[in-house]
């Protein structure tokens, strides 16, 4: 879909032909945010079936943070589900936070699937730095770099066995860190590796997700494909005022299938 195109897509119900995924990240919510996305966090109601917060959450990661960002929730009655961001574990309280946002009835995905309905299904883990292609760092030299880079590993292996659990024909994989290059373009250069790493492309391909959603690059672009083909969707919210959505968060529309596809697919994948 161009990008020219984003800002005219129309805000329709969804039908038994199509499921639509409001998608946004980097909301980074403060105290003094209270009110401040609530309004157009409710419209979701109208516009998706599910909605997909891609970490970034709050400023520091402080409990009283993801309850401001709770309140901002509080009349979504569409199903949500999260990941973490770099900034919602700044503050060493990540598990409380998951508390409250689980309390709140949220989803919080860390590799365990959530199976929405019986043809889509979500999985999704925060990622990790690393960079990409050739300049991505390797396992190799000192303690600390190695401890880096399985850091990175334990995210790809989080996704990647999370996605060999969803039973759903519809994949929806989201993160907080870029799986691609393609959607860090217009970052600097040099900020690269510590944006996302496409080692967690490599599960993404071999189990067939639909589309992938993640924030974190601010400047990035907004839109790419793995190598195998997977669209990626950089819903930063800087990025999607960029290029002038009107709504706070992005509705991907995925068609569904018929029920003998979806179980053929299916059986396919096991």
């Amino acid at each position: 879909m161009p990008v020219s195109a984003i800002s005219e897509i129309p805000q329709r119900r969804t039908s038994d032909r199509v499921a639509r995924v409001a998608a946004v990240g980097d909301i980074h919510c403060g105290e003094e945010d209270r009110g401040a996305f609530r309004d157009q966090l409710t419209r979701v109601n109208d516009d998706a079936d599910v909605l997909v917060l891609c970490g970034d959450l709050t400023r520091r990661g402080l409990p009283a943070e993801f309850r401001t960002v709770v309140g901002e929730l509080a009349d979504v009655k569409t199903p949500i589900a999260v990941v973490l961001g770099n900034h919602d574990h700044e503050s060493g309280q990540a598990s409380e936070g998951e508390a409250i946002l689980r309390d709140r009835g949220i989803h919080v995905l860390s590799g365990d699937p959530f199976h929405l309905s019986e043809q889509v299904g979500l999985v999704g883990t925060k990622g990790f730095m690393g960079g990409f292609g050739r300049a991505a760092l390797t396992s190799f030299g000192e303690a600390e770099t190695k401890a880096f880079v399985n850091a990175t590993l334990e995210e790809v292996q989080r996704l990647e066995m999370g996605l060999r659990r969803l039973a759903t024909p519809v994949r929806i994989a989201v993160l907080h860190y870029a799986p691609i290059a393609g959607t860090v373009a217009g970052e600097p250069e040099v900020i690269y590796p510590f944006l996302g790493c496409d080692r967690l492309a490599e599960p993404l391909d071999r189990y067939d997700a639909t589309v992938v959603f993640h924030g974190h690059a601010h400047t990035g672009a907004f839109e790419g494909r793995t190598a195998g083909g997977v669209p990626v969707y950089n819903v930063s919210l800087p990025v999607l005022r960029k290029i002038g959505l009107p709504t706070l968060y992005y509705v991907h529309e995925v068609e569904l299938q018929s029920a003998g596809r979806a179980l053929g697919k299916a059986l396919e994948r096991r």
